[in-house]
């Protein structure tokens, strides 16, 4: 059974997932953002709060969640491990460096009035940091966020069930009381390739899901979208809720 520290992720490819996921952008994605987008407007009332501090854990090649949280956050961290994967972050974080691959994706966004006062790329360049880091290691950092992210992460990074529940438990667990957050997970995926790079996966299914989220959520929505976007899985799981007060151990 493959675990984490089993996948090859110093070879990852940022450029080939792009090709793949986002390049064009795939209707199953610009599903989830439009439901992110709303349920973080709904949480914060339409409202820019003041000090909110973001994070997207496990960011990878993925800049569509930072852009949902842009109108919402004073400061957002993109957390990463996959070296290659942080090189890419840091390009699309510096001043002038957000690819245009990612405008069809704001153009989803600004359907909501919050995001149309928002610059994009000079926001992200502002306010945005790239983390090198472990999801596992956000035990460390308990309640420290008001707004979090996590799309195909926990799933997408071991066949391990001891290692999915620990990291949903450390990505919860960094989450403020009422934080607001959207995840995302692949259905029974049974693995997946990135260029000639193949990685692990644990099969979630919605009562797995809903079972590794429940002790820390006060608000838990799980939509189960069944659009297939690649072989070896069955569609996908777009989770939205809020942290409840709850302090869970390791």
């Amino acid at each position: 059974m493959d675990r984490n520290a089993d996948a090859p992720w110093s070879k990852f490819d940022p450029e080939a997932y792009v090709d793949v996921n986002y390049r064009t952008p795939l209707d199953v994605d610009l599903l989830i953002l439009r439901a992110m987008r709303d349920h973080f407007s709904r949480c914060f009332g339409g409202v820019v709060p003041q000090s909110v501090l973001g994070i997207d854990v496990g960011a990878g090649a993925n800049m569509y969640p930072a852009l949902a949280m842009l109108p919402w956050c004073e400061k957002i961290v993109l957390l990463e491990y996959a070296q290659p994967n942080v090189a890419y972050l840091d390009r699309q974080t510096a001043e002038g460096g957000l690819d245009a691959t990612w405008g069809a994706f704001w153009d989803v966004l600004l359907e909501d009035p919050a995001y149309r006062d928002v610059e994009p790329a000079e926001r992200i360049a502002e306010i945005v940091r790239v983390e090198r880091g472990n999801l596992f290691d956000l035990d460390a950092q308990p309640r420290r966020y008001d707004l979090g992210t996590m799309f195909f992460v926990a799933d997408s990074m071991s066949e391990c069930p001891d290692e999915f529940r620990r990291g949903v438990r450390c990505f919860m667990n960094t989450l403020s009381p009422g934080a607001p957050f959207a995840a995302a997970f692949m259905k029974e995926s049974v693995g997946y390739w990135v260029g000639d790079q193949h990685y692990p996966a644990y099969r979630v299914n919605e009562e797995r899901a809903r079972e590794s989220l429940a002790e820390f959520t006060g608000e838990l929505e799980i939509r189960d979208l069944h659009q297939v976007v690649r072989k070896g899985h069955e569609g996908m799981l777009l989770v939205l809720g809020r942290r409840n007060s709850t302090v869970a151990v390791p």
